[in-house]
């Protein structure tokens, strides 16, 4: 693009928006190819879900893949604009979900907005389970993955998408040939027109608003139920018994992850919900810091609830 080029929206180092219509992505756009991870042995491929819109997913197998596992569908972050299951970020993570987990996982790529606004990603990922649950032709799903030991996960913007698949299995009835056991909310993309907590101080409101706004222009506005669960009048038909939420501290979306826990409860959900609150951290710091030991302790929790090892998560 010609430095000439006026710029009418800059979205905090996500996007940048010219006066012709034209976009760039600034970050996210990285890509790291699939196959044999060389530190856990987890082997990953790519594959097509539906030829017409381009939808796809990168499938992970654990190295030690003999019998059939847990079955981990998962949603990237991003704000619903940025980033996709092949940036390093996310599949590093998945990578080692996988292998310490002994989890299949079927990582979904989801169309963006702005080419494809909210709800594409909705729809995109609707479609990818019931790919898994239909007529699936990849033999790792059908040799390896547990159909009646299945889980939804998404971190930000893709923790908002699992809450709302979930919702879909509950309410629709869609006879899928899945038992989805619970899921797990990593640093949840809640919001809502009323601030709660410390989110009207926080500097970053201003940007949770305008991301929302961009990546869903026919929102019906920060109270949209796309959004914020407080609002949809189909929040109590989640279709799991379990839910794992996990916040961090210094997260302007903290207040939101320990909310929902009330609104679960509130409207009558019956099932049972842990909320999980990292010190000192700030969103998704796990996919950033891997290594980290607060990082580890959080995979070892998701290990824990999707495996049932034991009742504390911190071990």
């Amino acid at each position: 693009m010609d430095s000439s080029d006026k710029i009418v929206k800059e979205i905090r180092g996500i996007i940048q928006v010219y006066e012709d219509g034209r976009f760039q992505k600034l970050t996210g756009t990285d890509v790291l190819p699939a196959g044999i991870d060389p530190s856990s042995g987890v082997q990953s491929k790519d594959v097509i879900i539906s030829p017409e819109t381009n939808l796809s997913a990168r499938l992970y197998l654990p190295k030690t893949a003999t019998k059939k596992l847990p079955l981990l569908i998962y949603f990237h972050g991003g704000g619903f604009i940025i980033e996709s299951p092949f940036s390093p970020l996310y599949h590093n993570f998945s990578n080692l979900v996988a292998a310490e987990s002994n989890v299949v996982i079927v990582s979904v790529d989801y169309r963006t907005a702005p080419e494809h606004p909210v709800p594409t990603c909705l729809n995109d990922s609707w479609e990818a389970i019931k790919w898994v649950a239909g007529n699936c032709p990849e033999s790792w799903i059908n040799d390896y993955a547990d159909l009646e030991n299945v889980f939804f996960a998404g971190d930000s913007a893709g923790a908002t998408i699992a809450h709302h698949m979930a919702i879909r299995v509950g309410s629709e009835n869609p006879r899928l040939s899945i038992n989805l056991r619970g899921i797990i909310l990593l640093h949840p993309y809640f919001w809502g027109e009323d601030r709660i907590g410390s989110e009207g101080e926080h500097p970053w409101k201003p940007f949770m608003e305008d991301i929302w706004i961009f990546a869903h222009p026919g929102t019906s506005g920060l109270d949209d139920p796309l959004i914020n669960p407080d609002k949809d009048l189909k929040v109590s038909d989640l279709g799991c018994s379990r839910v794992l939420v996990c916040v961090a501290e210094k997260d302007i979306l903290k207040d939101r992850g320990w909310y929902y826990k009330d609104i679960l409860g509130k409207n009558g959900w019956n099932g049972d919900i842990e909320v999980i609150e990292d010190k000192e951290v700030d969103h998704v710091f796990f996919l950033f810091y891997p290594s980290a030991d607060n990082a580890l302790t959080l995979r070892k929790r998701i290990c824990t609830f999707i495996n049932g090892i034991n009742n504390n998560p911190d071990m």
